[in-house]
């Protein structure tokens, strides 16, 4: 870990809460959303992460100092049709909710946790971890490997 006062350790469900805490943060800090549809998004966060973490489809990783809660990270593991470049897996990873609170940014706990999410989907075998990333996240996922692709995205009118 880069700074000695601070601890990484594996998030449990019971840590649904805070990580939906931090993945509203992440959308405040990208200035996207409002405050209504934000905190109805971390209402539903909670109940999403408490069903996949306890369907082991979510792993997340939380940093903290003392019982403070200051970082977090989570990979989503994917079922995903087998194709070209993975012609007999069956899933992915989706690296998520990478947050750092400000007074803590500049440290590497968003680095130390991202690769955290790798060594962990390199255990699973998975060949491809996909992501979404902000501007200011852009930098260090383009260091630590990532690469942009061809996605496209379409949303339902409204959304």
């Amino acid at each position: 870990m880069p700074d000695g006062g601070l601890k990484t350790t594996r998030a449990t469900v019971a840590d649904a809460a805070l990580i939906a805490a931090h993945r509203k943060a992440m959308f405040e800090a990208m200035g996207r959303g409002d405050a209504e549809s934000l905190e109805r998004m971390r209402q539903a966060s909670v109940r999403w992460l408490e069903t996949m973490m306890g369907a082991g489809r979510y792993l997340g990783w939380m940093t903290r100092e003392g019982e403070v809660a200051v970082a977090s990270a989570g990979l989503l593991i994917l079922d995903w049709s087998p194709h070209p470049g993975e012609p007999e897996s069956n899933e992915r990873g989706y690296l998520m909710n990478v947050f750092v609170e400000a007074a803590y940014r500049g440290r590497g706990l968003a680095k130390a946790l991202v690769r955290e999410c790798m060594e962990e989907a390199q255990r699973r075998g998975l060949g491809v971890v996909a992501l979404h990333a902000s501007d200011a996240g852009r930098p260090l996922y383009e260091r630590l490997g990532f690469s942009a692709s061809n996605e496209m995205l379409w949303r339902r009118s409204g959304t």
